[in-house]
C-alpha cells in the first residue's frame, strides 16, 4: 500500500509518518486492511532523520504538476493533503496562498480523477472557514463565511473534495482542524503563531509576544490528538460519514488567559512572567473571526476524541517536545 504525505516535511506530516510506519497497516478504499510499504513525504524541503525503508522523500513545489503526477500514480492507495500556505502568510501573500492552497489541491485531486482508481484522499482544512456573525456553538452544519484568504482557499478546497468524491473520483473526506496547540519549533506566519509560542517560548526560556487579548478564546487540539484524529479519520468508513463528508474534529475551548494560568501550574510564575502583552490588531481580527468553540456530537459518534483540558496539552508538549528542544539548543550553542 502506497501513501503520499503532502506537506510530509512539516512537523504533523513527519509525527503522522512516523506513526504509519509504526503501524503498519492502513484501510484502503475498498475496506479492506492493507500492509503499507511505501510512504512518500512531498514537500518544498525535505524531512530528513528517517532510516525506514519503507519511506521516501520527494522535494520540489506541489503546485508543479508534473510533479504531483511523478508523486501519485495507480499505485497510490491514501492521500493525506496536509500542504498549505499558513494563515498570516496567506493573507500577506495573495498570490503565493491561491497557488499552493487553491491551485494545488485543484491538481492533486485531478492527478487521482484522471488515473481512476479512486484513493483515499483526506484533507485538512480550518476553523478558518468560519467567520462573521457566529452562533455561540459551530456546528458541522454552520454556513462557511471566511474572513480571511487562507479561510477562503480552506473552504473553496472543502468543496472541491466534496465534488471530487461526489463525482466518484476519490474517497474523499475533509478534517478541519482546530488551532494545533503546542507546535514544536520555531513560530511560523500563521495568525494562530502565537497560541504555540505563549507556552512553548517560555517553556524554553525564551521571552515571547501575546499580540491578542487574555479574553481571547480559541479553539485548540495538541499534536498527538491531532496525529490521532487524521489517522482515525483516514479510517472511517464511506457508509459512516455518508455524504456529509467534512467533520469538525473534537477540541477543548480555552480563553488566552486560560492557556497562560495553565502554563503557569505547570512551570511556575517564572514561565509566566517572559510572556508580554503586546496587541497586534491584524492578528486579533483574523483570529477573533474564528469559532471559539463547536459542537462535536457528530464527531463523538464517529469515535474521535479531542484532549482533556489545556494543562493536559501543556504537559504533551513537556513529555513529548521540550527534550528534544533542549537537545537541540545544545546543539547549536
Amino acid at each position: 500500500m502506497k501513501i503520499v504525505i503532502t506537506g510530509g516535511a512539516g512537523f504533523l506530516g513527519q509525527r503522522l509518518a512516523r506513526r504509519l510506519l509504526e503501524q503498519g497497516s492502513l484501510t484502503d478504499a475498498a475496506g479492506e486492511r492493507r500492509r503499507i510499504s511505501e510512504i512518500v513525504l512531498l514537500d518544498v524541503v525535505a524531512a530528513g532523520g528517517f532510516s525506514d525503508s519503507r519511506l521516501r522523500e520527494v522535494t520540489g513545489d506541489i503546485a508543479d504538476p508534473d510533479l504531483m503526477r511523478q508523486v501519485v500514480d495507480g499505485n497510490t492507495a491514501s492521500i493525506f493533503h496536509l500542504a498549505a500556505v499558513v494563515s498570516g502568510q496567506a493573507e500577506a501573500d495573495f498570490d503565493l496562498g491561491m497557488r499552493i492552497n487553491l491551485d494545488a489541491s485543484r491538481q492533486l485531486l485531478d492527478v487521482c480523477r484522471q488515473l481512476g482508481h479512486r484513493p483515499r484522499v483526506v484533507f485538512t482544512s480550518s476553523v478558518a472557514v468560519y467567520g462573521g456573525r457566529l452562533p455561540a456553538m459551530v456546528d458541522d452544519e454552520t454556513a462557511r463565511e471566511p474572513q480571511s484568504s487562507y479561510g477562503v482557499q480552506k473552504a473553496i478546497g472543502e468543496l472541491l473534495l466534496c465534488d471530487y468524491h461526489r463525482r466518484g473520483f476519490i474517497d474523499g473526506r475533509v478534517l478541519r482542524l482546530p488551532t494545533i496547540s503546542v507546535r514544536p519549533g520555531k513560530p511560523n506566519k500563521a495568525a494562530s503563531s502565537f497560541a504555540s509560542g505563549i507556552i512553548r517560548e517560555p517553556l524554553n526560556d525564551v521571552e515571547t509576544v501575546c499580540p491578542v487579548s487574555p479574553e481571547s478564546r480559541l479553539w485548540l487540539l495538541s499534536p498527538r490528538q491531532a496525529i490521532a484524529s487524521l489517522i482515525a479519520g483516514h479510517e472511517l468508513s464511506d457508509e459512516a460519514l455518508g455524504q456529509r463528508r467534512c467533520v469538525n474534529l473534537p477540541g477543548i475551548s480555552v480563553s488566552v488567559q486560560e492557556m497562560v494560568d495553565a502554563l503557569g501550574r505547570v512551570a511556575g510564575a517564572s514561565a509566566v512572567e517572559r510572556i508580554r502583552w503586546q496587541a497586534d490588531p491584524v492578528v486579533q481580527r483574523i483570529v477573533g473571526g474564528w469559532p471559539a468553540a463547536w459542537d462535536t456530537g457528530r464527531a463523538d459518534v464517529l469515535g474521535l476524541a479531542g484532549d482533556a483540558d489545556f494543562e493536559s496539552i501543556v504537559r504533551a508538549y513537556v513529555e513529548d517536545d521540550l527534550p528534544l528542544a533542549a537537545k537541540s539548543s545544545g546543539q547549536q550553542s
